[in-house]
């Protein structure tokens, strides 16, 4: 009699094995072994699974539990540092024939089939699964419907892990050269100087992202990494790059030192270095002998003159220059408390080179977030003073795209259109833009275009490990329910809401998105939660929640908050 059981079964291969052998047999033969061992083993008997077939760089492990399965493959993603070994997870519960210490059957097939559709470094995972996992586990799935797997008579239903999955731990480099810019060290033995360290990173960092063949991560993922040691292979895998830039900022008195040094993430090799000696008053020239150093190291084919385009000397005012940056500094705290001292200094800057339009841009966009993170005391009068300031920069200063992106944000709720075109002639001077992107989605939904959710795409991939990702996935979120992809938007808001369970906009399009999809009970759950934070909440000031004038739009969330039970 055949001997058959319920088993979770995990299938795991490495990306682009073959071609690995082909350029490094050994070498490749080496990590594999490594990966094995010092990854995947150790986690497999963590979750108490047992590895029953290996097949070159493939695995096959069963589990008695589709939560164990999903948790192993989410320890083995997060655990792989082992360089190039880029895995693939497939996960299926179901029948499984037994024969001594191997399984046959469905399960298994499915579970490999599952696996060779699986992004690099993701996991993807049957209903089945999902339904075993859901509301269990931390981890969000987005709903790709029924799939046609090579060999199977049937089409499985998939979902794969969002967000962090496919643009998490082990992205992919891009074809074009790629870098990250990590926070570079502090060595002037004055705590008080950080903000001077960072600023120096993030002028590098624009002057960078402003070579067109060149992808830049943007300064919120690379400053994840400050204050922690880094394996240069391990950042290179998880913010999918090819290049890391490290360094330096020594100042002292009227004198500055910055060092660089350019490292390839996939091999660890240093590909230049450099310090750079002069008076504070060289400050941008040494800036720009950095960005040159590493563009031509990286390109060396590319044209002097694409070089010199990224340069830009802001500022005649070293003391201007120094308000900015420490402006700059409280700005990136993204709180409350920095958000009003972070105008003082921006003012200050403002008032000691009056032709300077950033920090008058800066200004206004600060003024535009007391608006849109629940800050501001009169609404109307922000609103109309961020407005004035953002004309007030381009009148100044319309050729810089991070002014031109600054003044678009400040825009967007009183004169979204006038902000869609600001925003879209910085991405086409700076395409690295994190802020321009991560805007123009809040701009397009706004306005009501129906591609919004490709700004807040292409956002995510310049910054993958941005802290506030959360946002923009609320923002990607309400182009799913704009375009009818319900269960997505579930999937991804559920993650949203385990972390931030009363963000306000959060939780109505939670509301919605399950309303629509035909989740009455859950429905009812989240419209519970929902006011419960926003006590005030009726469908005839929904309008006034929303970052949106689209009437269109307003009409779905309002059905989908009506299904749910909100009072008129």
């Amino acid at each position: 009699m055949v001997e058959r059981r319920l088993a979770a079964i995990l299938a795991a291969d490495v990306v682009g094995y073959s071609n690995l052998v082909s350029i490094d047999e050994a070498g490749t033969l080496s990590k594999l072994r490594a990966l094995q061992m010092e990854v995947i083993e150790p986690q497999i008997a963590k979750f108490s699974g047992r590895l029953f077939k290996t097949m070159g760089d493939g695995f096959l492990v069963e589990f008695v539990s589709a939560v164990q399965a999903v948790s192993c493959a989410k320890a083995i993603q997060e655990a792989n540092t082992i360089d190039q070994m880029v895995l693939r997870i497939g996960i299926h519960l179901g029948d499984v024939v037994v024969q001594g210490d191997d399984l046959l059957g469905d399960g298994v097939n499915i579970a490999a089939r599952i696996e060779g559709i699986a992004a690099g470094g993701g996991i993807a995972i049957s209903r089945q699964v999902h339904d075993q996992v859901q509301d269990k586990l931390d981890i969000a799935f987005v709903d790709k419907g029924d799939v046609a797997l090579k060999n199977l008579a049937r089409p499985v239903h998939v979902f794969a892990m969002s967000g962090a999955g496919a643009a998490g731990k082990h992205l992919l480099p891009l074809d074009k050269p790629s870098i990250a810019v990590l926070p570079f060290q502090n060595m002037s033995g004055d705590p008080e100087q950080e903000y001077f360290a960072d600023g120096m990173v993030e002028d590098i960092t624009t002057a960078l992202s402003r070579n067109k063949r060149l992808f830049v991560i943007a300064r919120n993922s690379s400053f994840t990494y400050k204050g922690r040691a880094t394996d240069v292979r391990q950042v290179g895998r998880e913010l999918g790059v090819r290049y890391v830039l490290e360094g330096s900022v020594r100042r002292s008195g009227g004198r500055l030192r910055l060092t660089g040094q350019l490292v390839d993430a996939t091999n660890g090799i240093h590909v230049w270095a450099d310090r750079f000696d002069g008076a504070l008053d060289d400050i941008f020239d040494l800036q720009d002998r950095i960005t040159s150093g590493v563009v031509v190291a990286m390109l060396p084919i590319l044209e002097q003159a694409e070089i010199e385009r990224s340069r830009h000397k802001p500022t005649e005012s070293l003391a201007a220059y120094d308000y900015y940056l420490r402006g700059r500094a409280l700005y990136a705290k993204h709180i409350q408390e920095a958000n009003d001292p972070a105008i003082v200094q921006f003012r200050k800057a403002a008032e000691l080179d009056p032709d300077w339009g950033l920090p008058v841009a800066h200004i206004g966009e600060c003024i535009k977030r007391r608006i849109e993170w629940g800050w501001s005391t009169d609404t109307k009068r922000d609103a109309a003073e961020a407005a004035v300031l953002a004309h007030k920069a381009m009148a100044i200063e319309n050729a810089d795209p991070q002014a031109m992106a600054l003044a678009g944000s400040a825009l967007m709720l009183t004169e979204p259109e006038e902000a869609a075109g600001l925003l879209d002639r910085a991405i086409a001077l700076d395409s690295n833009y994190f802020s321009a992107w991560n805007w123009r989605g809040w701009t397009a939904l706004v306005i009501g275009e129906k591609d919004a959710g490709r700004y807040f795409e292409k956002a995510l991939r310049l910054s993958p490990s941005f802290p506030g990702r959360y946002w923009l996935n609320v923002g990607l979120s309400a182009t799913y329910i704009v375009s009818g992809r319900y269960d997505e938007a579930v999937s991804l808001l559920t993650s949203v809401l385990r972390q931030h369970s009363e963000q306000h906009l959060a939780l109505v399009l939670h509301t919605v998105a399950l309303a629509l999809a035909g989740k009455a009970d859950e429905a009812l759950r989240s419209r519970e939660n929902l006011m419960k934070a926003a006590p005030a909440l009726r469908l005839s000031n929904i309008g006034t929640w929303l970052m949106t004038r689209d009437a269109e739009t307003l009409r779905i969330i309002r059905n989908g908050l009506q299904l749910a039970g909100v009072a008129e």
